[in-house]
């Protein structure tokens, strides 16, 4: 699994080489594309790891839980560190 932000998938837009997806990440729809991932377009529904902009990896339920539990924990080490120095 790659380091990326969550994203479920909402619907495939039309145009654009058909590499584009509106996804929402946390409750927040976005734009994203779709290109890089092997086996075609994901599903309305499905799940993707975004990095930049990119869909770089289609994971399950849990794939996407358990990055989202990583992407919290990185921000709240990060949050105890700042006063630390």
């Amino acid at each position: 699994m790659c380091l990326g932000i969550p994203g479920r998938v909402v619907e495939l837009l039309e145009g654009y080489g058909d590499q584009l997806a509106l996804v929402d990440v946390a409750g927040v729809k976005r734009k994203i594309n779709i290109g890089l991932l092997e086996d075609g377009p994901p599903e309305a529904g499905s799940w993707v790891l975004i990095h930049m902009g990119f869909a770089l990896e289609r994971v399950d339920d849990d794939g996407a839980e358990r990055a989202m539990i990583g992407l919290e924990l990185m921000g709240r080490e990060r949050e105890r560190g700042e006063g630390d120095g």
